[in-house]
């Protein structure tokens, strides 16, 4: 069941099985399963000091994409002390792993979280307007330092009632490497990492406690790097000589720039000048400009990647240069699971939103105004159950796109942050490890484990997940992997940026034998705000 068959009629059947037989639990009634799921919220609950302080620590290592080394040293560390079997590098990524725990032969349930963070939002936590630790360094302004943390201790908690009550199943735990990069979860699609998978949940910080099915709103993208290859001269003394790759370059942006007038509005793109060449008086021999092409439907995304292809060709004929691509990241458009997502919203009602202090308050309102947002402050209302968008809408991307289509998944997004602020901006760090981070976690984690429960203890679940996967969802649309077998993971990138700035950053690493908090370790009063706000 754990990869749905072609023929329909042979799917029901081994659905049938595996719902019978595959699964087999001891048979709990509903009363009995409501008792449970009290009893692993209540421990989740105990375990709040543990999820505060892997927030904090993650925050203070503060790694860009494919440089999350102390991050998953750490993660993997908890993991392993836990029972986890961990393999590490996977999919040829250094800071990868997925980490196994097994009990019998029930469900398979996976949990992903992000854990890589923005470049120049290096932040103070719970100070209410810009202040770097380290200045011009990163920093956590999306929130991926949460969402591991989350799935840890909801994991745990779920393991420890498994192992009393020998239920049987098994848990992974996976990091989202370099999604801000989009440059991980399809290579671990395409590795087979989530063939025996029967249920994927991911957690990704927002200002809320909430999920949803279907078309999820946003975009899918191609991310590829072009590159023009020239020949070097003096830009004074023999400029005749030379072939520039920047002209390239600087044609293929105005090309590009030239199309965009044409593209329809739910399509994106942007763009960066990786390489410019070294100095003005030498023609640049070599030349590169990134590209992220995004759309709502996978078609639309490949139409944009061939015509940038023929606008690059174009720009290497007027230049007399060379053009050589490479994809660096992909994320299908995201559709969400029904059954997981109702499910999961059921829980979520129970769980409800954190109760926040004052000082929560004061916190949000303050730095809500300081980026000229409207001083609301934290979310006191839960977000119904997300519906399926009736009209595509544009937006952002998310890799977790790849993993929709490989397996039944939904995200849950969890509110650890402030609502209002613009995103992947030093604002978004700012309440990152502070209680609103711990608190929101927390209530994610409770409503996550919950959910894992319901299936691990009901099985026809599991198979309801997989007819809505095959039956609605992949009706109409297969997934294709945009990357091939022989691209790799572009594990380069940021390194030269955490090597200027790692030395800077470790003298901030968060110590929880010395400290209660990392506010406390920063000698932070919470709130710190602006005198007049």
């Amino acid at each position: 069941m754990k990869r749905p068959l072609t023929s329909k009629s042979l799917l029901c059947i081994a659905l049938l099985f595996t719902s019978s037989f595959a699964f087999a639990q001891k048979k709990y009634s509903e009363k009995q399963i409501t008792k449970l799921k009290t009893e692993v919220a209540q421990i989740v609950e105990d375990n709040h000091k543990q999820t505060q302080v892997m927030i904090d620590k993650i925050f203070s290592f503060a790694e860009l994409g494919f440089q999350e080394y102390e991050s998953s040293k750490y993660l993997t560390g908890i993991l392993k002390t836990n029972g986890f079997d961990i393999v590490e590098g996977v999919s040829g990524i250094p800071t990868a792993w997925f980490a196994t725990w097994k009990q019998g032969d029930g469900p398979t349930i996976a949990l992903g979280s992000d854990v890589d963070n923005i470049p120049k939002a290096s932040q103070y936590p719970g100070v209410a307007y810009h202040k770097p630790m380290v200045e011009g360094a990163p920093g956590h302004g999306e929130g991926h330092n949460a969402g591991i943390p989350l799935n840890i201790t909801a994991a745990l908690a779920v393991k420890q009632i498994m192992e009393r009550e020998g239920i049987q199943g098994t848990l992974i735990l996976w990091p989202g490497i370099a999604e801000e990069l989009v440059a991980a979860k399809a290579w671990y699609t395409r590795d087979g990492l989530f063939d025996d998978v029967d249920i994927s949940i991911f957690t990704h910080v927002s200002s809320n406690l909430s999920v949803s099915y279907g078309q999820a709103s946003g975009t899918g993208l191609i991310s590829v790097e072009y590159t023009f290859d020239g020949e070097a001269a003096h830009s004074a003394g023999s400029p005749w000589r030379g072939r520039s790759a920047l002209d390239a370059v600087e044609l293929m942006s105005v090309g590009w720039n030239y199309k965009r007038e044409h593209l329809t509005t739910l399509k994106r793109s942007h763009s960066i000048i990786t390489d410019g060449g070294d100095q003005p008086n030498v023609v640049p021999s070599k030349a590169s400009i990134w590209y992220y092409f995004r759309d709502v439907t996978y078609e639309g995304i490949m139409e944009m990647y061939a015509d940038a292809n023929n606008i690059a060709k174009g720009a290497a004929l007027m230049t007399d240069t060379e053009m050589s691509s490479r994809i660096l990241g992909t994320a299908w458009p995201r559709h969400f699971n029904k059954t997981i997502a109702e499910t999961m919203y059921e829980n979520i009602k129970q769980v409800g939103l954190p109760t926040w202090s004052e000082e929560d308050q004061a916190l949000a309102k303050a730095t809500q105004e300081e980026v000229g947002s409207n001083p609301r402050g934290l979310s006191t209302k839960l977000s119904g159950l997300g519906m399926p968008v009736t009209s595509p809408v544009s937006g952002g991307s998310d890799d977790i796109g790849d993993v929709s289509w490989k397996v039944p998944t939904v995200t849950m997004r969890f509110p650890s942050n402030i609502p209002g602020l613009q995103g992947h901006h030093w604002s978004n760090a700012i309440a990152m490890a502070t209680p609103i981070a711990h608190k929101g976690a927390t209530a994610g984690a409770k409503a996550e484990a919950m959910t894992i429960l319901d299936f691990l203890l009901k099985p026809e679940l599991v198979t309801q997940a997989w007819d809505y996967f095959n039956n609605v969802q992949s009706k109409e649309t297969q997934y294709k992997p945009m990357i091939s077998a022989s691209d790799a993971p572009p594990i380069y990138l940021n390194k030269k940026i955490m090597d200027e700035f790692r030395p800077q950053l470790e003298k901030f690493y968060y110590d929880e034998t010395k400290y209660g908090s990392y506010l406390e370790q920063l000698g932070v009063t919470y709130p710190t705000i602006k005198k007049g706000n």
